[in-house]
Order: structure tokens, then C-alpha cells, then sequence
């Protein structure tokens, strides 16, 4: 993901901009505070210029911005692996991860909300080990097995997400053909459904199957991920999945038909109740 692009940049200098005016500043008193020429925090502002992330604390600093979950946001969407001087996690995996799945992870990292329709496979955060293994072999065949070890422990380091607090909200709608495609073989495919339905149970996961009996619906275009964040509404993202790459939308009337086409998606598919019903049915059958 580039988070230069000029809509990204546009949301995230007028968030910058109200957070100065919030401050009694002036765009030359804050440079000055900050050592800078008044035309850098003027092209930041006007999303002429991107921000570095290790530049953030300087302005959140001068700004008097003291949440942490705000400052630590605003950081990791200005897109920098250096996080002002934070590390985590995944910067341990760096030479292995492209750039667009780091900022994927930085972004799950930081949202409050993922609505996600999956057509193919089980959602990353709810796969099992076995499965997560299965699915990186099939996608990068070929891969040395010490490579793909590695990307299933990203797989599974960023379930943490579910287990913090408070854990990410995560609404999901699967197709049927991610329920009977039987990755990995029966084995695999069976304590993955159970996985599932372990999954149903946790108050912050909704979980619903569109059945094949659903025919023909706006998601058959493919999946996609919606992230929403808790101090910034206008900066929610949308993400589309390509075998080589990721496409991230941030336009309103992107954001809105795929807002639209998620909650007309939970309408066709069935409930979490009779979701759940049919997820244990499929157990007994696989």
C-alpha cells in the first residue's frame, strides 16, 4: 500500500491541521516549535507532501496530543516500518514480508473493526496453523519450507489482535465454497471447521455463511476487507486482495459502495445462529 496517495495524504494533513488549530497554533508557530520551515507543516497539512512516521511525535509533541491510542494510529498510517521509534512485531520479518502486507498487518493492528467477505479461504485471523500452512503453500508454491514456517507465524502472531484488549471487532461473511473446499486434505479441513465454530462463540467475532442457495450476489466480484478506526472515521480503508498485490481504496464513494455491498451481503447470508448450524453440519460431513 502507498500511503502517498493523495487521498490519504489529504485525510491525514486535515487531521493534523485540526489537531495544531486544537493546539492555539498557527502553521509558523508549530514549525518553529519543531525546527521546520512553515512550508513543510503547510505541504503536510494540504496533503501536497507525505509525513513520515518518524516525524509524527515531533508534531503530536508540539501539538499536545498525549493518547497513546491517537498518537500510535496516527503514526501507523503515516506508513513507515521506522513507527517513530516503536518497534513491533513484524518489523522482525521485514526482509520476508513485501511492503503492501507489512502495512496490511500495521493496519489490522491499529483498527477497532474489520468487516471482511471471504469467497475462497477462511479469514487469516481465524485459521488454524495446519490451514494457514496449507493456503501459504498453495498461494507461493515453491517457497522453501523454512520461508513458509515463517509466514505462518505472521499468520498466527497477528491473531493476537482477537486476544487483546479490547480485541478487534471482526464481522465476517463466507461463502460456502471457503467451507467445503478441503484445504489440506479431510485432517486439516475438519480441525479447521472446529476452529470455526470455536470462533462463533467469542462476543467480538459475527460470524455468517452466504449459502450457494443465495445464488448470484454483489460479492461474487471477489473479497474484500473494510478496516474502521475508533478516533478517525474518515480514515477507514477498504482492501482488495490480488495474487501479487493489494489495491487499497479511500475514497467516500468507495468506502460507501463497499459499506453498502458488506451489510447487503449479512442481509442474503444467512444468520450467525443458522451460520453456526450449518458450520457444525459441515463438520459432521467433512
Amino acid at each position: 500500500m502507498q500511503y502517498g496517495t493523495a487521498v490519504r495524504r489529504r485525510k491525514l494533513g486535515a487531521e493534523l491541521r485540526a489537531l495544531r488549530a486544537r493546539a492555539g497554533l498557527t502553521s509558523g508557530e508549530a514549525a518553529r516549535l519543531i525546527g521546520w520551515h512553515q512550508s513543510k507543516v503547510s505541504r503536510i497539512e494540504t496533503g501536497r507532501s507525505s509525513v513520515k512516521a518518524s516525524d509524527m511525535p515531533l508534531l503530536l509533541d508540539a501539538y499536545g496530543v498525549r493518547d497513546p491510542a491517537l498518537r500510535d494510529l496516527l503514526v501507523a498510517l503515516a506508513g513507515s516500518d521506522g513507527e517513530g521509534g516503536r518497534t513491533h512485531w513484524w518489523q522482525a520479518y521485514r526482509e520476508l514480508l513485501p511492503p503492501e502486507y507489512r502495512d496490511f498487518i500495521r493496519l489490522e493492528s491499529q483498527a477497532v473493526r474489520m468487516r471482511t467477505l471471504e469467497t475462497t479461504v477462511v479469514p487469516g485471523l481465524l485459521q488454524t496453523p495446519d490451514y494457514a500452512r496449507a493456503v501459504t503453500r498453495a498461494a507461493l508454491d515453491g517457497l522453501p519450507d523454512a520461508q513458509i514456517d515463517a509466514l505462518v507465524e505472521v499468520r498466527l502472531a497477528r491473531q493476537e489482535v482477537l486476544r487483546r484488549d479490547p480485541p478487534l471487532q471482526v464481522s465476517a461473511v463466507l461463502d460456502e465454497a471457503v467451507l467445503r473446499r478441503a484445504v489440506g486434505g479431510p485432517g486439516v479441513m475438519q480441525r479447521q471447521l472446529d476452529r470455526l465454530v470455536e470462533a462463533w462463540q467469542l462476543p467480538h467475532v459475527r460470524l455468517q455463511v452466504l449459502p450457494f442457495s443465495a445464488g448470484e450476489h454483489i460479492g461474487v466480484t471477489g473479497p474484500f476487507v473494510v478496516f474502521s478506526f475508533s478516533n478517525i472515521s474518515d480514515l477507514d480503508v477498504v482492501v482488495l486482495d490480488h495474487l501479487t498485490s493489494s489495491l487499497y481504496l479511500e475514497a467516500k464513494e468507495d468506502l460507501k459502495a463497499y459499506t453498502d455491498a458488506f451489510n447487503s451481503l449479512q442481509r442474503l447470508a444467512l444468520s450467525p445462529e443458522d451460520s453456526l448450524e450449518f458450520i457444525a453440519g459441515t463438520c459432521d460431513g467433512a
